[in-house]
Formats: C-alpha cells, sequence, structure tokens
C-alpha cells in the first residue's frame, strides 16, 4: 500500500544534485505538455504576484463543486419526497457521490497528478465530471434512482479527480507561510457555490413545479456540462506553473532550520495517517447534518421542506462568512489554534442540537455549519505540512478521506427513520469528536513543526528584491559570502 505511487517520487539526494531553475523559469514553462514529478520547475519559491493569477483561475473549480455539493443536498430531500424513499435509502445519493472518492484520488487520480502534473488533472476531472452531468439527462427522464446514483458517481469521479490537484496546487502554489490562508480563501468561494445551489433550488429549479416533477434537473446539468467542457478548454490555454514532488522537496530541505524537517518514508508520516482518519470522519460527520439538515428543519420547527430549504441556505451562508472569517484570523492568529477554536464550536453546537427543539434547534445546527467552515481545508493543509517528495501521494489520501461522506448520511438517515432527526444528530457528533482530536495533537505534538512553516520566509521578496529561497537569491546569499571572506574570482570558482 505504501509503495504505490511510489516510483514517480524523487529521493531527496537527486533533488540536491539537480540544476535548480528560478521562479521565472516557472513561470515560464507553463504550456509543456506534462511535467516530470521528479524533476524541479523553480516553483518552490513562487511569490505572491506570481501565484496570484494561477489560484484565481483554480478557484472557480471550488466553486464548481461548492455548488454541486450545495444542490446535492436540496435534491436529496426532493427525492425523498417525489420518489418516496426513507432517509436511508436517499443516502444512498451520498454514498454513491462520496463512494467515487475513495476510488479515484489514491488510484487514477493520483497517478495522473503525479505522472502529467496539474493541469492535465484539471482537465481529466472535468471532462469526467461533464460526462457525469450529461447522465442525469437519461436519469431523470426515466425517474430512476439507480440512474441518478450512477450520475452522481461520475460527478463524483470528476469532482475528486479535480480536489486531487486543485487542493494541493492552492496549498503549495505560492509562499508556504500563507499556504493555510490560499486554501481558506479559496474555498470560502465553494461555500459561496454551496449558498447559491439551494436557493436557486427553492426559488428557480422547483418553483411552482409539481412535487414529483424532477425534469428541471436534467436542464441545470446540461447547462453545468456544457460549461465545465468550456472551463476545461480554458485551462488547457491557462498559464499555470506545476509545483513537483521535487519541488516540495527543496522547499521542505530549505525550512529545515526552523522546523527539525527530516526525511522519512511515508510509512512514518504519522502526522498524515492521523489527518487522514479525521478528515474521513469530519466530512462524513458534516454531510450527515447537511444531508439530514432540511428534514430537521421539518421536524424540530414545523415548517415546509421549502422554508426548510431556506433554513439551509441561511446555514451555508453561515458556513461561508465562517471561511473568511477563519481566514481572516490566521492572518494574526497560528492556523493550528483556529483548528482547534472552531473544532470546539462544532461540538459545543452538534451536542446542543440535540436537545434543543423548534427554531432553537435549528439555530444550533446552523452554528455548527458555521464552525464547521475552517474545519476541511485546514486539516488538508497542516497534515502535508513537511511530508516533501511525498506531497502529492499523501494528498490524493486526504482526498479519499472525504469518501466518508459516503458513510455517515446513510447511519445518520437509519437512526433518524427510527429515533427521529434530533436523535440522529449522535452519528456526526461520534464523528467529530475524532475529528476533535486532530487540533489537540497538532497542538501539542506537532507545533514546533507547523509553526516554523509559518516563520518562513521563502517567496518574499529580501531588500534586494530577490525572492528568497529561489536560486537567485542563494546564489547572491553565497556571492556576499565569499566577498566577505575576500576571496578571488578564481578562489570562488574553485570553492563551488
Amino acid at each position: 500500500m505504501f509503495s504505490f505511487g511510489k516510483k514517480e517520487e524523487p529521493d531527496l539526494v537527486e533533488v540536491l544534485d539537480q540544476r535548480r531553475p528560478s521562479n521565472v523559469d516557472a513561470m515560464n514553462q507553463q504550456h509543456r505538455k506534462s511535467v516530470s514529478n521528479r524533476g524541479l520547475t523553480g516553483a518552490s519559491a513562487l511569490t505572491v504576484k506570481q501565484s496570484i493569477f494561477p489560484i484565481t483561475l483554480v478557484t472557480i473549480l471550488f466553486f464548481l463543486w461548492g455548488f454541486a455539493y450545495g444542490l446535492l443536498d436540496v435534491l436529496n430531500a426532493k427525492f425523498q419526497n417525489s420518489l418516496g424513499i426513507t432517509a436511508a435509502k436517499a443516502g444512498g445519493l451520498q454514498g454513491a457521490y462520496f463512494g467515487a472518492y475513495l476510488i479515484g484520488p489514491p488510484t487514477y487520480s493520483g497517478w495522473i497528478v503525479r505522472k502529467f502534473g496539474y493541469r492535465w488533472t484539471f482537465i481529466a476531472g472535468l471532462l469526467i465530471y461533464g460526462v457525469g452531468a450529461l447522465m442525469f439527462w437519461p436519469s431523470a427522464v426515466y425517474r430512476s434512482f439507480a440512474g441518478f446514483c450512477g450520475s452522481l458517481f461520475i460527478v463524483g469521479s470528476g469532482l475528486s479527480t479535480l480536489e486531487t490537484s486543485a487542493n494541493p496546487f492552492i496549498a503549495t502554489c505560492g509562499p508556504p507561510r500563507l499556504s493555510e490562508f490560499r486554501l481558506e480563501i479559496s474555498q470560502s468561494f465553494q461555500a459561496i457555490g454551496s449558498v447559491m445551489a439551494p436557493l436557486l433550488a427553492s426559488r428557480v429549479f422547483f418553483k411552482e413545479t409539481d412535487p414529483t416533477d424532477l425534469a428541471n434537473v436534467q436542464w441545470t446539468y446540461l447547462g453545468i456540462a456544457a460549461f465545465v467542457v468550456l472551463l476545461a478548454i480554458v485551462f488547457y490555454f491557462a498559464p499555470i506553473p506545476e509545483v513537483t514532488d521535487a519541488d516540495m522537496a527543496l522547499q521542505a530541505e530549505q525550512c529545515s532550520g526552523l522546523t527539525g524537517y527530516t526525511e522519512k518514508p511515508l510509512r512514518r508520516q504519522y502526522k498524515l495517517f492521523f489527518g487522514v482518519a479525521a478528515q474521513f470522519c469530519y466530512v462524513g460527520a458534516q454531510v450527515g447534518v447537511a444531508a439530514q439538515f432540511i428534514k430537521y428543519s421539518v421536524e424540530s420547527a414545523g415548517i415546509s421542506d421549502a422554508a426548510g430549504s431556506d433554513r439551509y441556505a441561511i446555514g451555508q451562508g453561515l458556513f461561508a462568512i465562517g471561511r473568511f472569517a477563519a481566514a481572516g484570523l490566521m492572518m494574526v492568529m497560528k492556523p493550528r489554534w483556529v483548528l482547534l477554536i472552531f473544532m470546539t464550536g462544532v461540538m459545543i453546537f452538534i451536542a446542543a442540537s440535540m436537545g434543543v427543539k423548534g427554531e432553537g434547534g435549528v439555530a444550533m445546527l446552523s452554528l455548527v455549519l458555521f464552525f464547521e467552515s475552517c474545519v476541511f481545508p485546514t486539516i488538508f493543509t497542516l497534515s502535508i505540512r513537511g511530508l516533501g517528495r511525498h506531497t502529492k501521494r499523501g494528498s490524493s489520501w486526504i482526498v479519499a478521506a472525504v469518501s466518508g461522506g459516503a458513510l455517515f448520511p446513510s447511519l445518520t438517515g437509519l437512526v433518524a427513520d427510527h429515533k427521529g432527526y434530533h436523535i440522529s444528530m449522535c452519528v456526526p457528533l461520534i464523528g467529530f469528536a475524532v475529528a476533535f482530536a486532530f487540533p489537540v495533537y497538532l497542538n501539542t505534538v506537532c507545533a514546533k513543526e507547523l509553526d516554523g512553516f509559518r516563520e518562513s520566509k521563502i517567496g518574499y521578496h529580501d531588500e534586494e528584491g530577490l525572492a528568497v529561497g529561489d536560486i537567485k537569491y542563494e546564489e547572491r546569499r553565497a556571492s556576499l559570502v565569499h566577498e566577505e571572506k575576500g576571496m578571488s574570482p578564481a578562489e570562488k570558482e574553485v570553492s563551488y
């Protein structure tokens, strides 16, 4: 298991022996058909200015799957009503969507990103997503629940491929000290997509339609299919620098004085494994809450499904606000502290939602969504800190942990069918409790390593305008050292 994908990773000696390109070279080599994951590109020292455009482009992808995820939860409730299925069976929709995450990232998605680089992984993910969206048309026409599940599985395959590339790309494209902030901001737009989806579902897609009519769904996904194909074309021509595992190995080595980094095989990356387990349980619990939010609101406050959808939109709005708030906090507070604070809030309010009735219960569950906001991207970035040459493979594992969303909704729905929606929140509570242990571990065991990356100046300009960590910066430092020692040009040649 640990050796799968190992051959695409470089050895540290191999990395240090290579000729080092500059960050300017990385920006000038953006149109290569593919990139060797074992070779340096110069992207280990990209500046903020150099990374703004590619990060903005990739952020569009976060909005896309945020929209798909938000629409999925509304469709879940819609299918329960129109097809007369139980809450547990409706969890099969989540099972199909998130089950794809268990297969793709550790296998073909991870292989594509290591073999061909980020650009082609973006394109492959978008095209798979487009095929899945097209499959919704016959599924809606024949009102086939199995067809919808199959379509969602293909959509999930595409989006998991996108996440396998987008999350590590955002985390590594730019100065390492801003890694958590970058991913938090980008995923804030994913949250905005999640807000827009239920609003459009209740106000546009299903407004004044027969409760059993699913025809509007097919037109929605036909439009999505056309859009993602156009986006794939944009990514083919877009200037996207490639960040390889060799680049990340070099960056980790450059930060070793601050972080205490030492080269270790993947099987000894214990922080990564804990992060995978925490992400699995957290995402499962998050999806369990989201899948039952509308029905919980109906049970708790005695409102209609449409009103429940509006309450869910408010909760998703709080989720989006929470991500922007967390990103702001990360500029003045250590990300490991922010994660601990937000996970504490999740634990408090998910427990409260089990006992509080009426609109108060809906408010408690909405606050759970607010505090969930920063958890996924922060677990992701903190888990891959210090992986070096294992960064892409480790990232694939964390994305695969999203498959927890295939398990928890069905369990939550099963409890809801027998005990009600308030009691069913005990299932997400268990998942959140496991995830809560991760920030405790980070703040007690991994504090020095994580804080070292935050203190790094790599990718920032020095007083001479050179990017710290770039080859030109290193050459200038070496030149100054020789000058201070009073060495002649001939002696410098010998010293190299």
